[in-house]
């Protein structure tokens, strides 16, 4: 009798999970489709990526539409399905765990969360630059540099401890200061052309843009400002409706897309390659065609989506 019990008993499969049954019990389906759409453009959505990708010069938007149809899209259709398919709390470590086994599925994960630990730094030091470009004098000394890192790694902390209502709050208010940076880049660009001012760069393109595998790093550069789709479902157990997974990608990619596009036509209409920053060229094209004041505060507001950035990774 004994031995039947233990037979009938429900085996689990290497592939199932511990977490797809307790994750549920321990946190409340809260986020809708607009906090989806915030956490997606947070973690997607890096500007400064185009002033970086500037330096391509025309090709620039070649390899924005190439990122675009060979790696969002793409990427975006595959995280709908398999956000449809495997609801759970993980995402990327579990969607590998089931095609792949438990070993796949801990590399998968290892690897998609070694980088923040370099990214705890790399926030800090972004946070410097942009704070030297609304005051060069700002933070010059190492010691001071370092503080400013410190200061980035408490306050993510801090954040981490409140509830997970407040902290999405908080996203959610950055989100709009972030979409006002947004709009005031790319006004940027029609008012320097509005006010007589020609195009600091040539917008012709050339074959020979493309030429050399030095120009293709761009690429990858495009690629890396792209990562993070998938991101929003490591919350899957907290989601309130699976019509939310479809909705934030939709409007999640329209939102980059347009971004990314806007920012950099307005970057290089209004900043000289040769004077452009690849950190706050962003910033510089506010301050040059609109003005300083605005400009830094552009850069604040960057500074505090740092901060964000930093807490969801």
């Amino acid at each position: 009798m004994a031995q039947d019990m233990t037979n009938d008993r429900p085996t689990m499969s290497e592939r199932d999970m511990i977490s797809e049954k307790v994750a549920p019990t321990l946190v409340g389906r809260m986020l809708n489709s607009f906090d989806l759409v915030v956490i997606f453009v947070a973690l997607v959505l890096f500007i400064p990526n185009a002033s970086t990708v500037q330096f391509a010069g025309s090709a620039a938007f070649v390899f924005w539409g190439l990122g675009f149809l060979t790696f969002l899209i793409p990427g975006a259709l595959v995280t709908a399905q398999l956000g449809r398919m495997f609801p759970e709390e993980g995402s990327l470590y579990v969607w590998t765990q089931k095609a792949l086994g438990p070993f796949w599925g801990f590399f998968a994960g290892f690897v998609a969360w070694w980088p923040g630990v370099l990214v705890m730094i790399l926030a800090g030091a972004l946070v410097v630059s942009l704070s030297q470009a609304i005051d060069p004098t700002l933070f010059t000394r190492p010691w001071q540099q370092g503080l400013i890192v410190l200061a980035v790694l408490w306050f993510s902390c801090l954040l981490g401890t409140l509830r997970f209502r407040l902290t999405q709050n908080y996203v959610n208010v950055q989100f709009l200061l972030y979409s006002f940076c947004l709009i005031m880049i790319g006004i940027s660009g029609f008012v320097w052309l509005a006010n007589g001012h020609h195009a600091a760069n040539s917008f012709a393109f050339h074959a020979s843009a493309l030429s050399g595998w030095g120009q293709w790093t761009f690429f990858s550069t495009v690629v890396l400002a792209l990562l993070g789709i998938e991101v929003p479902l490591n919350m899957g157990a907290e989601i309130k409706s699976e019509r939310s997974i479809k909705r934030y990608l939709f409007w999640g990619c329209l939102v980059v897309i347009v971004a990314y596009l806007w920012a950099t036509w307005s970057n290089m209409v209004v900043v000289p390659v040769d004077k452009n920053n690849a950190t706050y060229g962003i910033v510089q094209t506010v301050q040059i065609a609109l003005s300083h004041t605005l400009g830094s505060w552009v850069a604040f507001i960057l500074r505090a989506h740092l901060y964000l950035r930093h807490r969801r990774v």
